[in-house]
């Protein structure tokens, strides 16, 4: 994300979204269906289900948008092309099958929060969310809310603390907020609090003001 062009706290309203908002477009729809199939795969009976015609149909389509795809560099030129937010990243990308997808705001007192309940895709222990799922989306939300507090950088560490099991199919609160700048370091806050309010995963994140070139 470009610091120049990315909304922040002091230029835009409380509660501006800070995720790339899904559209009535093709590949939208095509990526809602392929996550529907992604969570169906896992809740499906399998020995009635007749997965032998389903990998049949999936190898197909597969097939299909192969044969459609440029090379990956010309792809990623056009993924990183215009606007600073993406729609193509694993947590909040509508044109990416694997995000839950969590839409994100930017709060008036300098934090961004979004709720998003998850399902079997992203389940570890039973029932619960995957601790690495946990630390990807908090990761992803420090980010954009280093974005949001006018400073951004890339990932140096990531002090993540498990409080208790986090629950799958209810609905979570992901959090963060930068609380200080110094030089290039940028120390960003973040927890995932359950239905009922309580921490189920809070993490300390130490950014560097660093960024990657954006293919041209």
């Amino acid at each position: 994300m470009n610091d120049g062009n990315h909304p922040t706290v002091r230029t835009h309203p409380h509660r501006t979204v800070l995720t790339s908002a899904p559209q009535d477009a093709p590949v939208d729809r095509a990526t809602a269906a392929a996550r529907r199939v992604i969570d169906a795969m896992l809740r499906t009976d399998r020995g009635n289900a007749n997965l032998d015609r389903v990998a049949e149909e999936l190898n197909s389509i597969a097939d299909h948008l192969e044969e459609h795809a440029p090379e990956v560099a010309e792809r990623l030129v056009d993924m990183w092309s215009g606007e600073g937010v993406t729609r193509h990243d694993p947590i909040t990308g509508p044109e990416n099958a694997i995000a839950p997808p969590l839409v994100i705001e930017g709060l008036d007192d300098g934090s961004v929060q979004g709720v998003v309940a998850l399902t079997l895709p992203y389940q570890g222990p039973p029932g619960c969310v995957h601790g690495g799922v946990s630390a990807l989306i908090l990761d992803h939300v420090l980010g954009v809310a280093n974005a949001w507090g006018g400073k951004a950088g890339m990932t140096a560490q990531l002090n993540t603390r498990y409080h208790r099991p986090t629950p799958l199919f209810e609905p979570l609160t992901i959090s963060g907020k930068q609380i200080s700048v110094d030089g290039r370091k940028i120390r960003t806050v973040g927890d995932i609090k359950d239905a009922a309010g309580q921490v189920c995963v809070s993490v300390e994140g130490l950014f560097v003001d660093a960024t990657v070139p954006r293919p041209r």
